[in-house]
């Protein structure tokens, strides 16, 4: 862990050589950790395959295994329940269902996790947004029995949309249906047909028995007709990009640090974690919103001064000039600024229970910037079953996907979500509890690059900063 930032450290003044060993050290670093998501439909046995792949794999402690063995006794069951090693709720395990997203960290040979296990049942969809949102591979299980269901169609929409970049189709309880060659196919060849649809870019499919065993850790001795990987063998193997040097350099400020001593009379940075790309000193940078410019002087990392930091590391940067900024600016290069402007237009998933209407008050929060700004439209629902648009629903309840426009009473840097889900993303709150509403990615939904968020010219924010 400590191999980039020494590297970073010791070769400030190095030449070409010692930047591109460090280059290589942080993309190794980088591509052993894969984070990855789970969903399903109630009952797909999603909680059961992620405890066989954290017990085949050898990442459960023998002191929860045995607390493990003895809730599955006390529950009359003959063996040890896997699914208790993620249902961790004791309302979970009464009910025998996923409600919350429960984080898990494991690690094999070759490769480091971080595991997302989101809730299956329909009401808590809005779970998997939260766990897929930083997820660079989605599990998505199908009970072979049932095949595509509305719930598997939906959790393949909330991947699209989030832009992940890796889909494994789990196809489970393949012992219930005989280990059917032919039913693993259909199903395969409708999800894949439907995934492929709303812009997945990879899909895998792996036939499965979770509660036997089955291609999840060790090959199947009863499917010989397939041979492809078991499922941890293409998460240990897929090949996921970290390199940050090819994204967009992208700070927001979250905190002015101005000590204002004897030792530091003049000290002025700006503390943040850096959302894409790569920081180096010397490097134009522009201030959004204002459109101010100057010049990275410094980057301080963990009390030391460096060179260039990347993402996702926390740093202080320095600039050569003093200028008016706080919390909720973006720094980003100067010949590669976002536009900024007042009005979004985004493709969103509706988290509350409360549904979200037009002409509703909210407040936007997007990177480290909360403002208000106000649901000027909802021109369509998507409706799941043929991916086509409710035109004008008026609201979206819970669990809806859908297209809102809003107006912001101060202008934002958005990226498009297809360049940066960081910088491409936001939340709307209720202003009144604070409670968060939707959750929503800019420019367009399940295509490809999607085009720059436009400032337009608008009406002026009235005394509430509410109507603009």
């Amino acid at each position: 862990m400590t191999t980039a930032a020494t590297t970073s450290t010791a070769g400030a003044g190095t030449a070409a050589a010692g930047a591109a060993d460090e280059a290589a050290g942080r993309l190794l670093q980088d591509t052993s950790l894969l984070r990855f998501a789970t969903a399903g439909s109630v009952d797909d046995g999603k909680s059961t395959l992620v405890g066989r792949l954290l017990h085949d794999s050898k990442s459960v402690l023998a002191d929860q295994l045995e607390a493990v063995e003895h809730a599955s006794r006390s529950r009359g069951a003959a063996g040890p329940d896997l699914a208790l090693l993620t249902d961790g709720l004791r309302a979970e395990r009464e009910q025998g269902i996923t409600i919350d997203v429960a984080y898990r960290y494991f690690a094999t040979p070759r490769r480091r996790f971080i595991l997302a296990d989101t809730p299956g049942h329909v009401q808590y969809t809005r779970n998997m947004v939260t766990g897929a949102s930083t997820a660079e591979l989605a599990i998505i299980l199908v009970d072979a029995r049932n095949g595509v269901v509305e719930q598997t169609r939906r959790h393949a929409a909330v991947a699209a949309l989030l832009r992940v970049p890796h889909v494994v189709l789990a196809v489970n309880k393949m012992d219930l249906v005989g280990y059917s060659e032919p039913v693993f196919a259909q199903i395969a060849e409708q999800f894949t047909a439907y995934a492929a649809s709303l812009g997945v870019p990879e899909i895998t499919a792996v036939p499965i028995s979770a509660l036997v065993g089955d291609n999840v850790v060790t090959p199947s001795e009863h499917m010989d007709w397939y041979s492809g990987p078991t499922v941890l063998e293409h998460l240990e193997t897929v090949e996921v990009d970290h390199d940050p040097a090819g994204d967009v350099a992208r700070f927001p400020v979250q905190y002015v640090i101005r000590p204002q001593t004897a030792e530091y009379p003049d000290y002025r940075g700006y503390a943040g974690q850096i959302a894409s790309g790569v920081l180096r000193v010397g490097q134009p940078v522009t201030v959004l919103p204002s459109g101010r410019t100057s010049v990275i002087e410094g980057i301080d990392l963990l009390g030391q001064s460096v060179r260039q930091a990347w993402a996702p590391q926390s740093v202080t940067v320095r600039l050569a000039d003093d200028l008016d900024v706080s919390r909720g600016d973006l720094i980003v290069p100067a010949d590669d600024a976002p536009a900024t402007g007042q009005d979004v237009t985004a493709t969103v998933c509706h988290l509350h229970d409360t549904p979200l209407r037009v002409g509703q008050r909210v407040l936007l929060k997007h990177t480290t910037r909360t403002v208000k700004a106000i649901v000027k439209e909802i021109p369509s629902r998507l409706t799941l079953d043929d991916l086509s648009p409710h035109p004008e629903p008026g609201e979206l309840v819970a669990n809806d996907i859908g297209r809102v426009r809003i107006r912001t009473a101060e202008p934002l840097p958005l990226d498009p979500y297809a360049l940066s889900r960081r910088t491409g993303s936001f939340l709307l709150i209720d202003p009144a509890d604070g409670s968060t509403l939707t959750a929503g990615m800019s420019g367009d939904a399940f295509t490809g690059a999607a085009g720059a968020v436009r400032a337009a010219a608008g009406d002026t924010a009235q005394e509430d900063g509410w109507d603009f």
